[in-house]
């Protein structure tokens, strides 16, 4: 037994001997554990719940000891936020803007670049923003080189050790939580800032793009039959070069200035002997620029999945580069040094982190940003190190290359940036200075930076000697607590102990209002919630945290105690008096003695007594001091589910309720009570003494028993009724010797029409007449629109609208009409009339007939339907032509589908645990109504749920689709539906093929209950590219309506 129910049991263990009315002081403080032992703080550390003397494990350690100020607070030292000397200001990732945050720290460290950005002229200085700004003005950057500009300033001189580039990223229109590719926005972002920068009036800002960046090199054809030799000349801003199939940077330099032949049908059109020749084609690379941008193709498309992927192959790269020998000219000397290294982490395309190795060309140090963190590299070399080791594709990928001094290895490098030798001796005498009103800008940052400190220093000295105050306080009060023998107590709410000792929040008035009974007292069972301190220590909480009522020694409830006395001892009264009547009852009585008492009531007494002892022992506070049972909600106060044996329809009943009828009278169903003895009842009243009480000789309810009668000559009445009519309309009922209209009937010129609806609801009735309701009226009026017009010809009626109605014969038409209320006739007539060659021809009408305009409106709101329907049911069939089962690779990625897998399938019961019967409640029946038809009209065919009646076939499935759907969302749903990746999924609907995956499926002509046959091809055991094809579910945006593109 756990201690506090030890308690529990040892505090009231004298109620056994003792009467309610008997109840002294002593027993009074044996139920409040009064005279319980204190624990000891050095024996026990969690507090005893069932003991209010027990004062350990309150969260008092945290105090009693010596305490470290900085447990006083958790603000953290804002120093650690401040820039430290001769180091670099990070930029903070905004969600997905790490590859935004390594380009611009590589462009910040291109002093020239910096320096002429700088010096970019703002429209708005011209009216007085700017430079020559007044002194109070703050001036806030809006176009994205102001933004950019500013950017620059604050890493550049900020206090910060991070700074936020959020008015940037904004600027330009990026969204935040997409990671983009990071060559592309280089570019975009390069053409940009030469397309704003060309339009100053400074030719050092003008041209600065061009100058840093801007190579040239040309196509040069030469004709292989006359030898001439042709030209074109283009500009460069970095070298895309392939790296797949090579090892070395200067590899993939030769690769991208390969010689090309342009022989059969790629020959080369020579003006001079006008007609196509063989040709060569090569680049010749005519100037390079001060910074040297080589792009690593590490993301190329893949044709098999339709999706980019990364190569994860080492690239080896030499921190000199010698691209003399690769110039036209050769005497001009063309040596690079290394400056920047940017690295993808990861080895998917469409996720990953991207971070920056950065040589400052002032210092020779190399430096790593990522993103909000910079470290700096030991003894001036390049070390990638644990970029290197993360993230492996598979087992068999190739280990780390050996580089001699020099060379570095790296297979998650995906740009390079060299510069020229001769502009890095530059640059390292270069200063770079801040315009006034950038420098201004920056100042007013670093003071609000510093005043933010300041603020955050401020806090942490309150909440140090707020904590100091606090500690002084619990040491002074906590050996005040315990109550000595013979001292004066009250009792305080532990919650309100604890949260005192947690000071994690402001400390509250005391609260015992939640302990008090009915009498105003402390409730016995709350014992539990509260500690006995003494009133000297209470009288100091009080003083300075206020609230109450204050209890004390006369807050301890006499009534209370002896209502649960009195309660424990009816409970252990209980289990004598459950034995005596169970005998009682099996005791066989004369109908001419004892008491009616409900079956459920009987089986359930027991547990409906001990709920309703405990609903009072649990609420003593709204105890009033009336005998049990008398309370109108005491009797079901918890524990209906567990009554064993029970009814659905008496749980919620008191006892011997059960058997009353709806009139408040004895119900007539004697199997639903029974007679118990005089003894038994009386034993049952002492706990249900408000019970309803019936003696044996008390009548059933005469009401009910009118009822019953009448309910079975009404029975007697539908029977008869349903086998008259069964036996009037009995081929109707059997679907047998039916008129058709295709293959009319020769013994009969007119046919008469009933809605299916009407023969359906007429079954039923049939079938089970007792249960459902007689049909009274035909019902015709749903087939007919506002005007009185038919909504079908006789000729659909045939086909897509057969399901719609039923035709009669004549002499059942007649027999209907006497049974039934007729509200329309409708009747199909064939005529009959001779043609000029002596050729009997039939035609055929409606009477009433046809209205066109609202049978025009059905068809074309049929038709809209079949192309604007959302949650409908089509179905994916599977084509297997032979059968593989992939051994090998990636198992889980099995496109091709497996016989075990079907046989699998086949072997599900249908809706138990599949996927693909776990839809939102199927399709929707689609609505045959026009807005012109009537309320009438809808009765029969409302939308509701689609209830399929075709049968599955082997490796098929249902999907659930909206018309709006795409089909490559669609095959998105039949990849996890079938396991089949996208790319893999040859789909076609009525033979024709579905390949436009933009088309949306109402377009493709794809409509409720369409089959669509599913062929997959050979899979491709490829987890990185399975990985990447998960990730991308919806078409690539890119750049699209960002500040990149001119939006």
């Amino acid at each position: 037994m756990a201690p506090k129910q030890q308690l529990e049991k040892a505090a009231w263990q004298w109620a056994e001997g003792v009467r309610p009315e008997e109840v002294q002081q002593e027993h009074i403080e044996l139920a409040y554990r009064v005279r319980l032992g204190p624990c000891r703080r050095d024996a026990r550390r969690r507090n005893c719940r069932g003991n209010p003397n027990c004062l350990v494990g309150l969260g008092e350690h945290v105090w009693l000891g010596e305490i470290d100020e900085n447990s006083f607070h958790n603000i953290d030292d804002p120093n650690s936020e401040r820039r430290c000397k001769n180091t670099f200001v990070g930029l903070t990732n905004l969600g997905a803007t790490c590859y935004v945050n390594t380009l611009l720290q590589v462009w910040f460290h291109n002093l020239e670049l910096r320096q002429a950005l700088y010096l970019c002229h703002s429209p708005r200085k011209e009216t007085g923003i700017g430079e020559g700004i007044e002194e109070d003005a703050e001036f806030e950057p809006q176009s994205i080189c102001e933004h950019l500009q500013y950017l620059f300033a604050l890493l550049q001189s900020s206090n910060r050790r991070y700074i936020d580039p959020s008015g940037f990223v904004k600027a330009l229109g990026l969204d935040t939580g997409q990671q983009q590719d990071a060559q592309e926005f280089s570019k975009l972002f390069m053409s940009l800032l030469e397309d704003t920068l060309s339009k100053q009036n400074n030719p050092d800002v003008q041209n600065i793009i061009q100058k840093q960046f801007c190579g040239q090199y040309a196509y040069v054809t030469v004709c292989s039959q006359c030898g001439r030799e042709s030209k074109l000349l283009s500009r460069f801003y970095e070298l895309e070069l392939n790296i797949q199939g090579h090892k070395q940077l200067t590899d993939c330099i030769d690769e991208f200035l390969k010689e090309e032949k342009l022989e059969g049908d790629n020959r080369y059109f020579c003006d001079e002997c006008q007609d196509k020749q063989n040709a060569t084609r090569k680049i010749k690379l005519l100037s390079l620029p001060r910074t040297l941008n080589l792009q690593l193709l590490r993301f190329v498309f893949d044709r098999q999945t339709g999706h980019k992927k990364k190569l994860n192959s080492y690239i080896s790269f030499p921190e000199v580069l010698d691209l003399t020998t690769y110039l036209e000219r050769k005497d001009i000397g063309c040596i690079y040094e290394l400056s920047a290294v940017l690295i993808h982490r990861g080895v998917s395309a469409y996720s990953g982190h991207y971070i920056a190795h950065v040589r400052d060309d002032r210092t020779g140090d190399w430096y790593k940003f990522n993103d909000e963190e910079i470290e700096k590299m030991e003894g001036k070399k390049l070390q990638l190190g644990i970029e290197e080791d993360l993230a492996e594709p598979s087992k068999s990928q190739a280990r780390k290359p050996k580089c001699v001094k020099g060379v570095h290895c790296s297979r998650n490098a995906y740009m390079l940036v060299y510069r020229r030798k001769v502009e890095e001796c530059k640059e390292k005498e270069m200063s770079v200075q801040l315009p006034s009103h950038l420098q201004k800008m920056v100042e007013r940052d670093n003071k609000k930076f510093e005043e933010w400190c300041m603020e955050m220093a401020e806090m942490r000295k309150q909440s140090v000697d707020k904590g100091k105050a606090k500690h002084e306080e619990v040491q002074e009060l906590f050996n005040m607590l315990p109550a000595k023998e013979g001292e004066f107590y009250e009792f305080l709410p532990v919650d309100w102990l604890r949260k005192w000792l947690d000071d994690s929040a402001a400390t509250k008035p005391i609260d015992n209002s939640h302990h008090l009974c009915a009498h105003n007292r402390l409730i016995p069972d709350k014992i539990c919630e509260v500690k006995r301190i003494s009133q000297r220590a209470a009288d100091i909480f009080y003083a300075r945290y206020g609230g109450g009522p204050r209890l004390d020694a006369s807050a301890l409830c006499r009534d209370c105690v002896m209502e649960k006395c009195r309660i424990l001892r009816l409970k252990n009264q209980l289990n004598e008096d459950y034995k005596i009547i169970s005998n009682l009852t099996r005791i066989t009585l004369q109908s001419h003695e004892g008491y009616w008492v409900g079956k459920a009531s009987l089986r359930s007494w027991r547990q409906l007594a001990l709920d309703q002892l405990d609903g009072k022992e649990d609420d003593p506070d709204r105890t009033d001091g009336k005998s049990n049972g008398e309370g109108p909600n005491n009797l079901h106060a918890k524990g209906d589910d567990e009554i064993i044996g029970e009814k659905e329809e008496s749980e919620d009943l008191n006892f011997n309720e059960d058997l009353v009828c709806p009139h408040g009278d004895l119900c007539t169903s004697e199997t639903e009570r029974r007679l118990v003895s005089d003894e038994t009842w009386y034993r049952l009243k002492a706990y249900f003494p408000k019970s309803p009480e019936f003696i044996h000789y008390h009548m059933p309810c005469v009401q009910c028993q009118m009822l019953e009668k009448e309910g079975e000559e009404n029975e007697t009445l539908s029977k008869m009724m349903a086998n008259e009519q069964k036996s009037a309309l009995l081929c109707l009922f059997q679907d047998k010797n039916r008129p058709l209209l295709i293959k009319w009937p020769e013994e009969t010129d007119v046919l008469y029409v009933v809605s299916q609806f009407f023969v359906e609801e007429w079954k039923k009735f049939i079938r089970k007449p007792t249960k459902c309701s007689p049909v009274s009226s035909v019902g015709n009026n749903a087939l007919l629109c506002p005007h009185g017009g038919l909504m079908f010809t006789a000729e659909s009626m045939t086909k897509e609208d057969s399901k719609h109605v039923a035709l009669i014969w004549p002499n059942e038409w007649e027999i209907i009409h006497k049974l039934f209320v007729v509200d329309n006739t409708i009747k199909v007539i064939r005529l009959m009339k001779t043609g000029e060659a002596g050729i009997v021809q039939f035609e055929y009408s409606t009477s009433p007939g046809l209205c066109g305009e609202c049978r025009e409106g059905l068809l074309c709101q049929q038709q809209r339907d079949l192309r604007e329907y959302t949650q409908a049911t089509i179905y994916i069939r599977k084509v297997v032509e032979s059968i593989k089962v992939m051994k090998e690779g990636a198992p889980e990625l099995n496109l091709s589908g497996s016989e075990a897998e079907e046989d699998r399938e086949e072997g599900k019961v249908e809706g138990e645990k599949d996927p693909d019967f776990n839809q939102s409640n199927g399709a929707k029946r689609r609505k045959l109504t026009h807005p012109c038809i009537g309320s009438g009209s809808s009765t029969y065919y409302k939308q509701g749920i689609r209830r399929s009646t075709r049968h599955r076939v082997r490796g098929e499935k249902e999907l659930i689709v909206s018309a709006n759907q795409t089909l490559k969302e669609l095959k998105i749903q039949i990849m996890h539906a079938f396991s089949v990746a996208p790319f893999d999924q040859n789909l076609s609907l009525d033979g024709r093929m579905l390949t436009d995956d933009s088309a949306t499926l109402g377009s493709l002509g794809v409509i409720p209950e369409s089959v669509i046959l599913l062929k997959a091809d050979e899979p491709i055991a490829d987890y990185t590219a399975m990985d990447d094809i998960m990730q991308v579910c919806m078409p690539e945006e890119g750049f699209k309506g960002t500040g990149l593109l001119g939006h």
